[in-house]
């Protein structure tokens, strides 16, 4: 009989705040996530990639948590989801992508809330202890976060977590089936940033 074959994250992440465990997603999960993500479509389709056939199924899921055991085994990204300590309410999830090491110590940030948890300073909670962990544990000093220029409530958060405005980015993102525009914002690590006197 054939074996079969599971992979195995090398180290696991938990990050703990006042009222919030970020940790990795698990498939034990899929339940807490499914229903989450079903009753919050209409409120996330507008600010998404369009959902796959199979978005919420287990085996679409199983798929995530394997792409996020890799991603923090190889160092490529941070999936977590944002778990109420309390009661252990599945709240949304955020992730740290793209990361990138050498020169550029940089990381691409993204975030979902399920609607019933949102306005109530969890997910400002969750980047908080993320950038924060970015910084002292891997060593990043950029993060970049992007948003359609409409979502008005994605700005503010950013802007209430010290990342500042930078520009548009024309055709960035496919979001709900069409090409968008995206403004960018970025966090910098206080003690790494460039010299600013210009001709010198």
């Amino acid at each position: 009989m054939a074996r079969r074959l599971m992979f195995v994250p090398r180290r696991k992440v938990r990050i703990e705040t006042d009222r919030l465990t970020l940790r990795q997603p698990i498939l034990s999960d899929y339940r807490d996530w499914s229903s989450l993500r079903r009753e919050s479509a209409e409120f996330l389709t507008p600010w998404e990639p369009l959902w796959a056939a199979d978005h919420l199924s287990r085996k679409g899921f199983a798929n995530r948590v394997y792409w996020a055991q890799r991603s923090i085994g190889d160092g490529s990204a941070l999936p977590l989801f944002l778990f109420r300590r309390e009661d252990a309410t599945l709240l949304g999830a955020i992730t740290l992508d793209n990361i990138r090491r050498g020169p550029a110590q940089a990381g691409t940030l993204g975030y979902w809330t399920g609607e019933r948890h949102t306005r109530q300073g969890y997910m400002r909670e969750a980047i908080e202890a993320l950038v924060h962990h970015a910084y002292q544990r891997l060593d990043l000093s950029r993060i970049e976060a992007a948003c359609l220029p409409g979502n008005t409530a994605s700005r503010a958060l950013l802007e209430k977590c010290g990342f500042k405005y930078e520009g548009v980015a024309q055709s960035y993102l496919q979001i709900n089936g069409r090409w968008r525009n995206h403004v960018l914002y970025a966090a910098l690590r206080p003690d790494r940033r460039g010299r600013t006197d210009v001709g010198m």
